[in-house]
């Protein structure tokens, strides 16, 4: 049964017209219509002098969340929110919770920056990988993941989603077909990268090589795509076996390659003294952003590119007419 036909308590009707509008605007919202499924089971189980979610019932509800990280219950209640946040339009006198009891958020963890060093480590290891049965390309899949999560900071589950069409040979680009916020594009590949593309498609190609096919395969229960939680378990073995940690000790995640990629872009455009504020919408659409406020998050404040920051605001003030060499203060 549809997860939305299946609510029975008395929000029921208004959860439906919240996720469907969100659907509409091209959410795919599923995590989000999960949880609002939980919080209606909830209140259906109440009384029925109680099945309204009211202050009551919905720290009745956040108290059932215990066994979830401060970070997973602040979402949830989050979520939650943004509903009656919607409700309001309609019955501007509903309970809304209010977020300053929500648990504290907790401290972001800063990704590790992947060096130009790091990668040719992690290249130098992929190679010395044997196949396997399940695996007979492990070690060129490996290779080119590596490459290409470094060079065009795509999302993992992209990277795994592609298939041999994907790739046009003469353009030297690959597609990402409607991945996150259903948005496609077209993403130019480097001189090398698109080398190892080619490289590795010769091999690739000892295997059933269909249209459709993936491009990253495996020969696990057939011939399979790479699944984004084998490809990063994978992924993760190389990092260890390369000693590569972050400052704290632990392994770096995978997703800071993308990380990696956007802050290597800003550096490269900061030393050719290219204007990096017009360049910011061109990487918001190559990392496949609704906008360059969702790139801003993959820019925070690194030590590389403050000092390259601080270098230009340094030229450009001793050009202004006025300034006084050595007696700025």
């Amino acid at each position: 049964m549809n997860m939305l036909q299946s609510l029975q308590s008395p929000l029921a009707d208004v959860i439906r017209r919240y996720v469907m509008l969100k659907q509409a605007l091209g959410r795919k919202f599923a995590n989000e219509q999960r949880i609002l499924a939980d919080l209606d089971s909830f209140l259906a189980e109440q009384s029925s002098s109680d099945c309204e979610l009211t202050a009551n019932t919905f720290a009745l509800w956040c108290d059932r969340l215990e066994r979830l990280t401060p970070t997973v219950r602040r979402n949830w209640m989050r979520i939650v929110r943004n509903l009656c946040l919607f409700r309001t339009t309609v019955n501007p006198g509903c309970f809304v919770p209010d977020p300053s009891t929500f648990p504290r958020p907790h401290q972001p963890r800063l990704p590790y920056l992947f060096t130009e060093k790091d990668i040719l480590r992690l290249l130098q290891i992929a190679d010395e990988l044997r196949p396997t049965s399940n695996s007979p390309l492990c070690s060129e899949v490996f290779r080119l993941a590596i490459v290409l999560l470094y060079t065009t900071g795509m999302r993992r589950g992209e990277l795994t989603r592609l298939t041999l069409s994907d790739y046009d040979p003469g353009e030297r680009t690959l597609t990402i077909r409607a991945t996150k916020f259903h948005k496609s594009r077209i993403l130019p590949l480097s001189f090398d990268a698109a080398h190892e593309m080619e490289r590795y498609l010769k091999t690739r190609y000892r295997l059933p090589h269909g249209k459709t096919a993936p491009l990253l395969c495996t020969r696990c229960r057939g011939l399979r795509p790479y699944t984004g939680a084998g490809l990063a378990q994978g992924l993760r073995r190389l990092f260890l076996r390369a000693d590569i940690t972050t400052s704290s000790g632990q392994l770096p995640r995978v997703h800071d390659m993308r990380h990696s990629f956007a802050l290597a872009a800003l550096l490269r455009w900061y030393r050719r003294g290219e204007d990096v504020q017009a360049k910011l919408p061109a990487l918001a659409i190559y990392m496949g952003h609704v906008s360059i406020i969702s790139t801003r998050h993959y820019l925070q404040h690194f030590e590389p590119l403050a000092q390259r920051a601080s270098e230009r605001f340094a030229r450009h003030c001793a050009e202004l007419p006025g300034v006084i060499k050595g007696e700025d203060r």
